[in-house]
């Protein structure tokens, strides 16, 4: 099993501020991955300085080998990379296929442009899109919803919406920005097996997550965060017997405290 991702002693700091403090990690083919810590540790930082929506003031990010830290978020998706976020960001007023069908145009020759422009090829390769979108709302069971507009979708539907869009770039890695926020306890539980099954197709998962019970159940290895820190590193059962972990994370917090 390679390694896909690395992150390599990661500082980040917001004038004064510090947020993330030389934090180091692999993440290999194949596993689902958390990262975690409470409130202000850095685990959003993190996460978008991975994505590309931060840079990094110093350190790396390899994707397969090669330094992405430099990269856009859309060329970071061009590689293989994909996200979801905390706050779903469909288009309201698109259609459930239509949604999905904008990540598939990542993957595309004439793009999404292209195809608003009818240039040469456009109109085939549109249909070969919406064909591929199709099966994609099949494999999370949202066939049926193709045609409803998204914005009209209850919550969870919604999020399932986008993990479908996510699915839809043929990702190697995905990552998944607190995808339990909002759900209620049935849905999280049908979120567990989602995101199981996006891992038996051959995508490899990171995932920032508050949800300590769908961490548990879901992850192979998690990096606990404490104040921009890597605070420790393993399997599930390493980290709930970790005394650091228990004391600092685990136990009592400030759930007032801001998320960085």
């Amino acid at each position: 099993m390679g390694v896909l991702l690395e992150v390599k002693d990661i500082n980040r700091f917001f004038g004064g501020l510090q947020a993330v403090r030389g934090v180091s990690f692999t993440v290999p083919e194949g596993v689902i991955k958390a990262i975690i810590g409470p409130n202000g540790a850095g685990k959003t930082t993190l996460f978008n300085v991975i994505c590309g929506n931060l840079s990094p003031t110093s350190g790396s990010i390899l994707f397969r080998g090669r330094a992405i830290s430099h990269l856009k978020p859309f060329q970071i998706a061009a590689l293989g990379i994909s996200r979801t976020f905390q706050t779903t960001r469909l288009f309201p007023h698109m259609t459930v296929l239509e949604n999905v069908m904008v990540g598939r145009h990542t993957r595309s020759r004439t793009g999404f442009l292209g195809a608003m422009l009818s240039l040469p090829n456009a109109w085939r390769e549109e249909s070969e899109i919406e064909s591929k979108a199709m099966e994609t709302l099949g494999l999370f069971g949202l066939h049926s919803l193709a045609d409803e507009h998204a914005g009209n979708l209850p919550f969870g539907l919604q999020r399932r919406v986008e993990f479908a869009r996510a699915i839809s770039t043929e990702p190697q890695l995905v990552l998944l920005d607190e995808p339990a926020a909002g759900l209620n306890i049935t849905e999280t539980n049908e979120l567990a097996g989602l995101i199981r099954r996006i891992r038996g197709w051959g995508v490899t998962i990171l995932v920032v997550e508050h949800d300590m019970s769908l961490v548990m159940g879901i992850s192979d290895e998690i990096v606990v965060l404490d104040e921009g820190n890597k605070l420790a590193e393993g399997t599930p059962e390493t980290i709930q017997r970790d005394p650091e972990v228990i004391k600092i994370y685990l136990g009592e917090q400030d759930a007032s405290s801001p998320e960085s």
